[in-house]
């Protein structure tokens, strides 16, 4: 999933799909039949004692399988709760991967109803799966005027970081460098560092510079540690949502780490959802710690198209 996530780019998905997802994300997302929730010792939970315990954080990070569709539509039902139950008490903000910060202007525009949504979709680079599995949130948002956070290092610099290591990005322009996690970037934890070369050892990125692959992937998790940093600055008191994929802050690792480094005070929930077969079934050996609240779904599930 992460090697595939370096190299996809994104398609537009037809309309039609977008009402028909809206309107089933809350049935998805109570159908208990298709996912279950532990904490992250692998105690039986549920959603409830998700969204009740929202209010003891500053920052929720929702940790996904971009291809999971039961997993967005729970998302979708974490954001939409925590709306109504703070509304006129406390501000919320989403904030996306799914984004990269050159876009956040575009992204503005888009919600404040300047500019219509094929424009938005034309110049923001939304991902293939945008309207199944992210647009009821932006819509949400956009309704509720909330912010949207493009959280995400314009690919482009992630690429130059891979291809010839951190310091590349010294030659940036200031608007450039405007983008990304302020220069120099904390590199990647011992731990977080021995969990990326696991997954990458032994693939053709690893033969050809591992370490400027593993600091292109620390590019990804600081800038989008730093600008919930900066949301969280911006609006006092306020809650973010963060959806990124799972690997970028399981075990709180990677952007969890990130945003203690500019934010040591955070209150942080961790939430990791990915698809198993035995999706009821809570393994010890893979689950435990990979989340405060970890939800298994259904990997016989239809699956995003990314």
């Amino acid at each position: 999933m992460l090697k595939s996530f370096f190299m996809k780019d994104v398609i537009a998905v037809f309309m039609a799909a977008i009402f028909l997802t809206s309107s089933v994300t809350g049935q998805i997302a109570a159908n208990t039949e298709q996912f279950s929730v532990f904490d992250g010792t692998g105690n039986k939970s549920n959603l409830n004692a998700i969204t009740s315990s929202l209010g003891q954080y500053d920052v929720v990070f929702l940790g996904e399988l971009h291809d999971d569709a039961v997993g967005h539509a729970i998302q979708a039902e974490i954001f939409r709760t925590a709306v109504e139950q703070f509304t006129g008490k406390r501000r919320v903000t989403l904030s996306l991967e799914m984004f990269e910060r050159d876009v956040q202007v575009v992204l503005n525009e888009y919600l404040a109803g300047q500019i219509t949504e094929n424009h938005f979709m034309l110049s923001s680079r939304p991902w293939g799966n945008y309207n199944t599995d992210y647009r009821p949130m932006v819509e949400l948002a956009k309704e509720k005027k909330l912010d949207v956070v493009a959280a995400n290092a314009p690919r482009r610099y992630v690429n130059m970081v891979s291809r010839g290591g951190r310091d590349v990005l010294n030659g940036l322009s200031a608007e450039g460098k405007s983008w990304l996690a302020p220069l120099p970037y904390a590199e990647a934890s011992e731990t977080y560092s021995k969990k990326f070369r696991a997954l990458m050892g032994g693939s053709g990125e690893a033969v050809m510079g591992l370490d400027n692959i593993l600091n292109s992937q620390s590019l990804w998790d600081a800038t989008m540690a730093y600008w919930v940093s900066e949301s969280l600055k911006k609006n006092k008191g306020s809650l973010v949502i963060h959806l990124n994929g799972g690997f970028h802050t399981e075990s709180r690792l990677g952007t969890v780490e990130q945003l203690l480094k500019y934010k040591p005070d955070a209150k942080i929930l961790v939430v990791t959802m990915r698809y198993e077969k035995d999706f009821k079934i809570f393994d010890p050996t893979i689950h435990t710690g990979i989340g405060d609240f970890v939800i298994l779904t259904d990997s016989a599930q239809p699956r995003s198209k990314r």
